[in-house]
């Protein structure tokens, strides 16, 4: 319990600020785990659109202040690691493909 009234303003503050945070990350946590599954699909075209979507999540979160900046940097890093290992090994399941029928 707040003893003084600029504790007492403090308080509501933090409040509404850890309301804010929660569904910032929390949205942020939807677009990410989005991509991550789109990614798994092998659905390489919507994949790019949720993880633009996801990167821009992420860096609006960092900006906002509801995460830190480097855990923003890191998520998009493993995401875009993800993204780009699949989509290598779609282009090599395509050559094989290709090589093998001719």
């Amino acid at each position: 319990m707040p003893k003084s009234t600029s504790a007492e303003k403090a308080a509501r503050a933090a409040e509404r600020k850890q309301q804010r945070n929660k569904s910032v990350k929390s949205a942020t946590k939807t677009y990410v785990t989005r991509a991550e599954k789109l990614i798994s699909n092998r659905g390489l075209e919507s994949a790019h659109v949720a993880v633009v979507a996801a990167i821009s999540a992420l860096d609006k979160a960092a900006k906002k202040g509801a995460i830190h900046p480097n855990t923003a940097a890191r998520s998009k890093s493993r995401l875009m690691k993800k993204f780009n290992q699949a989509k290598l090994a779609s282009i090599a399941e395509k050559e094989t493909t290709d090589t093998g029928a001719a």
